[in-house]
């Protein structure tokens, strides 16, 4: 299990491990000084430039086996490769980040204006979710940022609002990762209940027959066969003045076997996922709110499993 961090100044103290990661352009704006506390003792000033100096696009160096690396993030951008870079920054963690010791440092080396989208994907790389039960081990991983063309450091607001980001894309993560048999309907109700009252926020929940009761066939029908029942769920942040109402609408389908347009036996598997949106807006929501979001703020989480029978497994029930 990975505990995540995040620190406007670069530790002191060595750790066990560290991966320096950015785009080629911006790793070459940078010197060894600004890492040096972190690497001094395996690496010297010249093997640092003459690394970063030859790296190419999407590829990662290691410094000192097992302990420190460089990689970089792609710098071909598309509608759908965003100019962050923050699409390869999961990847790029899980690949390179020495796997060696309890404690990690990432230098993350981006534009000022880029530290939000860049810093967030970090989380993506460290899932809580785990059925593991031997050689469990806990790690204290700290997120830290260079940002070449700005070297004001960052505000506690910025730490606070990319630990609030992290957590809440973490939440979301476990939710999705967790096989239906652990997450059912009930369970994200009372997750987002939980998360609501945590908040100090109004929290209205529709379930089971009152959604047919009360005109919302759409959940009711796609859910009424499962045995947790179908739920609307949502979460009111009305805030002191307010001017402006935003909702944000998540579908939590908890599996999704096509009902009784089954789906194939490649089509099913991976199904859990389609309650996505809903993690994703419940965490969303949870980060905002913490964040201090000023105006009015509804999270509207669709929560239903579309299942034949009641009693059935399913493909990736564990």
């Amino acid at each position: 299990m990975v505990s995540l961090s995040y620190s406007s100044a670069m530790p002191q103290e060595a750790p066990q491990s560290c991966l320096i990661l950015g785009e080629q352009a911006n790793l070459q704006r940078i010197s060894f000084s600004d890492v040096e506390s972190l690497i001094s003792h395996r690496v010297s000033a010249k093997v640092f430039n003459e690394v970063v100096s030859d790296i190419s696009d999407s590829e990662g160096v290691s410094l000192y086996p097992k302990t420190v690396s460089v990689a970089t993030l792609s710098s071909k951008h598309s509608r759908h490769t965003t100019p962050t870079a923050a699409h390869h920054v999961m990847d790029t963690v899980s690949k390179h980040l020495p796997k060696n010791g309890d404690s990690a440092v990432i230098v993350v080396v981006c534009l000022r204006q880029h530290v939000f989208a860049c810093g967030s994907a970090v989380a993506r790389a460290f899932p809580t979710y785990t059925l593991k039960t031997r050689d469990v081990t806990t790690r204290d991983v700290t997120v830290c940022f260079i940002t070449p063309d700005d070297t004001t450091p960052l505000s506690e607001q910025d730490i606070a609002v990319l630990t609030s980001t992290a957590k809440a894309i973490r939440l979301a993560a476990d939710i999705v990762d967790r096989p239906r048999n652990e997450m059912t309907c009930d369970d994200l109700v009372k997750s987002a209940v939980k998360i609501g009252r945590d908040l100090g926020v109004d929290v209205t929940v529709v379930s089971g027959e009152q959604l047919k009761e009360q005109g919302f066939g759409g959940i009711y029908g796609v859910g009424k066969a499962a045995e947790s029942p179908p739920a609307l769920c949502v979460l009111s942040h009305r805030p002191d003045g307010a001017t402006k109402t935003i909702a944000w609408c998540g579908k939590g389908i908890m599996y999704d076997t096509g009902g009784f347009s089954i789906k194939t036996k490649t089509g099913m598997p991976g199904m859990k996922r389609d309650c996505g949106g809903a993690a994703g807006i419940l965490g969303a929501f949870k980060a905002a709110v913490e964040c201090g979001f000023s105006e009015n703020l509804h999270a509207v989480l669709c929560i239903a499993e579309n299942s034949v029978g009641p009693r059935a497994a399913v493909p990736d029930d564990i």
